[in-house]
């Protein structure tokens, strides 16, 4: 039998293989149609370009479209200057990397807008194309690392809640029917699942004590005895992973994935010297919406729970 950490660690890189670069997203607001064909004509090929001919319209796209790695705005515009219309967008966007084009000499108010934190640069026109796209370049490459540090801290934040509950529980619970709620509620957090069952096993055969965390609202409390993902797992006590649900075979007649529509299904056999003590099953209707890097505390907390599973189960037999 592989071990469970070799499992994951070939999930991993099957993730990251997945994985596309997608173009980062930049909005382009000028009320001059010509200026702002130019912007739209040197940044397509490198971003997913919007235009707006207004603050007002800009508005109203990213309230549509969301969030956006850079936004180059004009200054000078009807109804709206460019930094009125980018403070309005710092509250709800506050990584999206700000870049103000001028043509005339409005220092009081860049300043303030620098100051602020509301305009990363300013660019003077008539602008230089290379000069422009060198800066946007940059921008986008600081709005990245700005989101991979928001990133991390939630993630870091409920994760170590992931691995906090999973060392008290033995301690917080006189019973493991008593923790599963909790368990599964945590995992399903940590890891954003629509599903998230724990269920326990006895003699090789799942058991009635379960815990499940469902976002879907549909009837699910049985639904790991018909799916041959949990079957595999519990005779090979081997990680099953499946990325692609309504696109494999195998699963086309299981009732749970036609109702639930899930895509995307890990389960995790939880073993202690050679027992199998449960099931962790972990689903999400969206293709691949584990990232690469969970898998190490997916690892972690798995060892973890093992550990509190097993002290249980010698606690009540």
């Amino acid at each position: 039998m592989e071990a469970i950490p070799q499992q994951l660690d070939k999930i991993k890189i099957q993730l990251m293989n997945l994985t596309r670069k997608k173009k980062p997203k930049m909005l382009v607001v000028d009320d001059e149609p010509d200026n702002l064909d130019l912007l739209y004509r040197t940044f397509r090929r490198d971003f997913s370009v919007l235009k707006a001919e207004s603050g007002i319209k800009a508005l109203e796209i990213l309230a549509s479209e969301g969030e956006v790695a850079v936004i180059v705005s004009d200054q000078r515009m009807p109804e709206m200057k460019g930094t009125e219309f980018l403070s309005k967008t710092l509250p709800q966007f506050p990584n999206t990397v700000r870049i103000i084009l001028t043509g005339f000499t409005d220092i009081e108010d860049l300043v303030d807008a620098i100051n602020s934190g509301q305009v990363y640069k300013y660019i003077t026109k008539p602008w230089d194309p290379n000069e422009l796209k060198g800066i946007v370049k940059t921008a986008a490459h600081t709005y990245e690392l700005l989101n991979q540090r928001t990133e991390y801290l939630e993630k870091f934040q409920t994760q170590l809640d992931l691995l906090n509950t999973v060392v008290n529980i033995s301690q917080k619970y006189s019973s493991i029917k008593q923790a599963l709620t909790e368990i599964v509620d945590i995992y399903s957090k940590s890891f954003s699942t629509d599903i998230c069952i724990l269920q326990l096993i006895e003699n090789n055969n799942l058991s009635s004590t379960i815990g499940i965390s469902n976002k879907l609202g549909q009837q699910v409390d049985n639904c790991l005895a018909d799916d041959p993902l949990a079957m595999e797992a519990i005779a090979s006590g081997n990680v099953q992973f499946v990325m692609n649900v309504s696109q494999d075979t195998k699963f086309s007649d299981v009732s749970h994935y036609q109702i639930s529509g899930i895509e995307t299904h890990l389960v995790i056999p939880i073993s202690y010297r050679e027992k199998l003590l449960a099931l962790m099953s972990l689903q999400w209707q969206k293709l691949s919406k584990l990232e690469p890097e969970e898998i190490s505390t997916i690892k972690i907390s798995v060892q973890l729970l093992t550990l509190a599973l097993n002290s249980f189960s010698t606690t009540e037999d």
